[in-house]
């Protein structure tokens, strides 16, 4: 099993928000697809979104409601890329070769 540093962040929260994590070690099992997939999926619409928010802020016709709306999913968006970084900048820094 893998040790206890060694737990990846999974791409959701738990209850109350908290942080989900996965302990196996095998990387290519059902819960680590399913966490490749859905990683991919945010990062995906963090992009679409991204197209998105350029668009909307060069719209002079947009307006509060447009931005606040475009606010809070930009909000979203980051939050998960976020997480996706951290969780992949911790599965580089595990998976590295030990240099001694």
């Amino acid at each position: 099993m893998t040790a206890p540093n060694e737990l990846r962040l999974l791409p959701w929260s738990g209850l109350e928000g908290k942080p989900c994590y996965l302990s196996t070690d095998d990387r290519r099992g059902y819960m680590s697809r399913l966490a490749d997939n859905i990683e991919a999926v945010q990062l995906g619409t963090a992009a679409e979104l991204l197209e998105q928010a350029a668009a909307t802020l060069d719209d002079q016709d947009a307006g509060p409601e447009d931005l606040r709306r475009l606010a809070k999913e930009l909000a979203g968006a980051l939050r998960d890329v976020l997480r996706v970084a951290t969780s992949r900048g911790h599965l580089l820094v595990v998976s590295e070769p030990h240099t001694s």
